[in-house]
């Protein structure tokens, strides 16, 4: 029977349960900060840099139903004769987030976001190189799912499913993991 009740409520008998609703309502550059401290000696540098590009991500609620999910990307290039460029992006987006079960939470804003967020990122940074007289940029894409099941694995000492990609990456770290070693 109670099979029967969770088909019915497919179709507009019953008791229906609410559609989840997910929706970007802005993306923004919320900080961008871009030196070329060692212009115009560096022009002349032969030296090829060494990239360093960091990212992080945060989360936070701003009304009901709304979060800001913010991309921070660090970047920097230097050699041994100095600072050739230094670029530090803070780009945000809204999402309006309706229906959407706390256990599907974190993979949509820590995951899904980040990912639909990232081609805007890149594209500033890689105007933002290029305003300082270097040639564009173009990062590499990110592996959001791995970064967040790293998360989860450092927060709780093993892995956990949330739910898609990172269901599958847990699963198979977690397999990994706990393979007996043979005497």
């Amino acid at each position: 029977m109670a099979d029967q009740d969770s088909s019915n409520q497919g179709n507009g008998s019953g008791q229906e349960q609410p559609e989840a609703q997910v929706a970007t309502l802005a993306q923004y550059i919320k900080d961008l900060s871009v030196e070329n401290p060692s212009a115009p000696q560096v022009f002349q540098w032969q030296v090829q840099p060494s990239l360093d590009v960091q990212f992080h991500l945060n989360a936070e609620k701003a009304a009901d139903d709304v979060h800001e999910v913010s991309l921070k990307i660090e970047v920097s290039a230097r050699s041994e004769n100095g600072v050739h460029f230094v670029v530090d992006l803070t780009y945000a987006g809204l999402f309006a987030l309706r229906n959407i079960p706390n256990e599907a939470l974190g993979p949509l804003l820590l995951v899904e976001a980040p990912r639909l967020l990232f081609p805007f990122a890149r594209q500033v940074i890689a105007e933002a190189v290029a305003n300082t007289g270097f040639p564009p940029l173009l990062l590499d894409p990110i592996d959001f799912a791995a970064a967040y099941v790293a998360q989860l694995q450092t927060q709780q000492g093993q892995p956990l499913a949330e739910g898609g990609e990172a269901e599958a990456e847990a699963a198979a770290v977690d397999a990994d993991t706990e393979t007996p070693s043979e005497n």
